[in-house]
């Protein structure tokens, strides 16, 4: 500034015009732009609603401004010409939504969904997704704000994917920190739908990197989902998510700041406890920095009709769906088709429940202890390496995770073990035996 000063005096002595100091070139901040990922972690019509979830996202993102350029979508796309689909071709979000499929890019497909892949599109690492789906990342620099937004299933510590293994809380965590060290963004916002979904960035997250986070519920809580359709049988969306979504919908992102809209879906989302984390600096921010392009003359959607959630807790869904369709059935053999399905369904969380009671029992041999590790849901995770370890081993021998979504809810167990330090060659040994 005295520089500035020195030279306007310097130039009025000289008989420079008055303006002399508009003349002198100041450095401007550079403008930014805005990027997004979109990730849908499951397959399946019973997950209609993760992929529905994401599809609509791409639309208010679209229609916010952001170009398809800029945004990654990553999702099986099984849904919109699937044989259960009464309307093929489309997708919706809600009970009187209009199609959310049209234009969605499908950057990412099928076996394509893995967590490496989500994370090296996070990275920027065009390298590592060379001729996989479009090579589309996130090539966002110092003064780039991104938005991520997730939904699937979860359990303590890790959120699913439909192939390739789970996608575990240091592995994330420890991607965003190198992103904020590398200058791959000025800010980004993270918003993740899954049970358990606190635990993904709870103690694990800064709050001086730039990163405000909000998840659908707490560590030790499932989230929800909603809007049961008759007609596809199947729940269309999810509570925290269509919460956002609708709101984002209706109001102005030009004047809507990250701080209300928490505070709208904490409210909305009432059968989760909905969490912020990260850096509590960025709330004061508004959503079109990060869910729209700033100053982009989008109009707000007319607002929604009014209609039931009737939510239910992700785990339940199968069985609600299987409910549904044994009440609507029109035929007697259909309904015996149906009875089958749901008699294989409850044997198969049966066989889980044992497979991972055998496994506590063998590896502990102490009755008490077994009991208390398999009824414990509310330790926290400390001794994250042999957790980690034990997750993946129980996925490659024991069952599928992304396959067996109901297998998530005794991922806990596995958490006492090593909070209790049982040796993990025990526990896989164990495993071994057992599966």
């Amino acid at each position: 500034m005295l520089y500035i000063v020195m030279l306007s005096l310097f130039g009025a002595a000289l008989g420079f015009p008055a303006d002399f100091e508009e003349a002198i070139p100041v450095a401007e901040p550079e403008p930014g732009v805005n990027w997004a990922v979109l990730i849908a972690g499951s397959t399946g019509w019973g997950n209609y609603r993760h992929q529905a979830d994401v599809c609509h996202a791409y639309q208010i993102l679209h229609r916010n401004g952001i170009p398809d350029e800029r945004i990654v979508v990553m999702m099986a796309d099984d849904l919109a010409h699937n044989i259960r689909n009464p309307t093929k071709g489309m997708i919706i979000n809600h009970p009187d939504g209009k199609d959310v499929y049209h234009g969605v890019p499908k950057d990412y497909t099928r076996f394509d969904v893995t967590a490496k892949n989500f994370l090296r599109v996070l990275k920027g690492d065009r390298e590592g997704v060379a001729g996989i789906g479009s090579g589309k990342v996130i090539q966002s620099g110092p003064h780039d704000n991104v938005f991520v937004y997730y939904t699937d299933h979860g359990a303590p510590g890790i959120v699913a994917m439909p192939h390739g293994g789970m996608l575990h809380a240091d592995d994330l965590v420890t991607t965003l920190k190198e992103m904020h060290q590398e200058n791959k963004f000025s800010k980004l916002v993270f918003y993740l739908e899954s049970c358990e979904s606190g635990s993904m960035f709870d103690k694990l997250l800064p709050d001086n990197i730039n990163i405000f986070a909000t998840t659908a519920a707490n560590g030790k809580e499932s989230s929800y989902a909603c809007y049961m359709d008759k007609k596809r049988k199947t729940y269309l969306g999810d509570l925290y998510s269509v919460n956002w979504m609708e709101d984002t919908d209706v109001e102005s992102v030009q004047k809507e700041t990250l701080q209300q809209q928490f505070e709208k879906v904490k409210m909305l989302t009432n059968r989760s406890h909905v969490q912020e984390y990260g850096d509590m600096n960025l709330k004061n921010d508004i959503i079109g920095q990060y869910q729209g392009t700033t100053n982009f003359p989008s109009t707000p959607l007319p607002a929604y009709r009014q209609v039931p959630h009737d939510a239910v807790p992700s785990p339940d869904v199968p069985l609600a769906i299987l409910n549904l369709r044994l009440e609507t059935a029109e035929s007697e053999e259909e309904r015996q088709a149906v009875l089958a399905e749901l008699k294989e369904e409850l044997n198969l969380r049966t066989s889980i429940a044992q497979t991972m009671r055998d496994i506590v029992t063998m590896v502990t041999d102490d009755a008490d202890m077994a009991e208390d590790i398999l009824v414990n849901h509310h330790r926290d995770i400390t001794a994250r390496t042999c957790y980690k370890a034990a997750v993946n081993y129980f996925h490659d021998k024991c069952y599928d995770l992304s396959q067996h979504e109901h297998a998530l809810r005794h991922m806990y167990a596995l958490v006492n073990l090593c909070e209790e330090q049982v040796p993990l060659d025990s526990v896989t040994a164990a495993m071994d035996s057992v599966c």
